[in-house]
């Protein structure tokens, strides 16, 4: 029997906007999140984390990979513009190699988890909802599930886009740092509790936050 894999992708924002306490955030999270899922064989067997970064243009600065084979994860650096076409577009791509991988291997693949960070307002207005909707096409069979996450200037009505589950605004009771500590603790939860979802006979589930500490949860939009 082909054992379940639950990928999950962290799309960060690092534009040059999250420079300073944001970024050292995230930066100060993503070796707890290594330690947290890597050092728990059943999660670190059963999902998959990349990280891919966005500002001007998208990278994927960590393929999907078993959390319990790597020595460290790479942090993300601030600089330029916030291109949301170019981070879609690279989703799409990405997620479409990685399941096939996957199947490749003999794995049966989950529906992908997007956690997606932002703060502030895409760059490409007019350009960004083609890929968007290429991403969250409801033909397109490994189609993620998005949690969105907003702070700073991020706008409610682009987070309640991009999310397809759940979207997270921050809600000003606490600073980006301390918001984005949260986040990255939603994230972990997320990941572990995934993990050990499945039963005796299989069926593990995608354990998504109802609510993160210093943020308002809003409604996904219908796509």
């Amino acid at each position: 029997m082909s054992e379940q894999v639950l990928p999950f992708y962290l799309v960060c924002d690092e534009s040059s906007s999250m420079d300073g306490p944001p970024i050292d955030a995230i930066n100060q999270a993503l070796p707890e999140l290594h330690q947290e899922i890597g050092g728990n064989p059943v999660v670190a067997d059963k999902t998959r984390f990349s990280l891919i970064s966005f500002n001007h243009e998208a990278q994927v600065l960590l393929p999907l990979s078993d959390l319990s084979e790597l020595t460290q994860v790479p942090g993300l650096t601030a600089s330029g513009g916030t291109n949301y076409q170019s981070v879609f577009e690279l989703l799409r791509d990405t997620i479409t190699r990685d399941v096939a991988a996957l199947k490749a291997d003999g794995h049966q693949v989950l529906r992908p988890a997007v956690f997606f960070l932002t703060d502030g307002q895409p760059n490409d207005n007019a350009k960004w909802p083609a890929a968007y909707q290429r991403v969250v096409d409801p033909a397109w069979g490994p189609r993620p599930n998005i949690l969105a996450f907003g702070f700073g200037q991020a706008d409610h009505a682009t987070i309640q886009h991009v999310a397809t589950v759940r979207g997270f605004v921050a809600d000003g009771t606490m600073g980006p740092a301390g918001a984005l500590r949260e986040f990255a603790q939603s994230l972990i939860r997320s990941i572990v509790h995934s993990g050990t979802s499945a039963g005796p006979g299989g069926g593990m589930t995608l354990a998504m936050p109802d609510k993160v500490p210093g943020f308002t949860t809003i409604p996904a939009d219908v796509v």
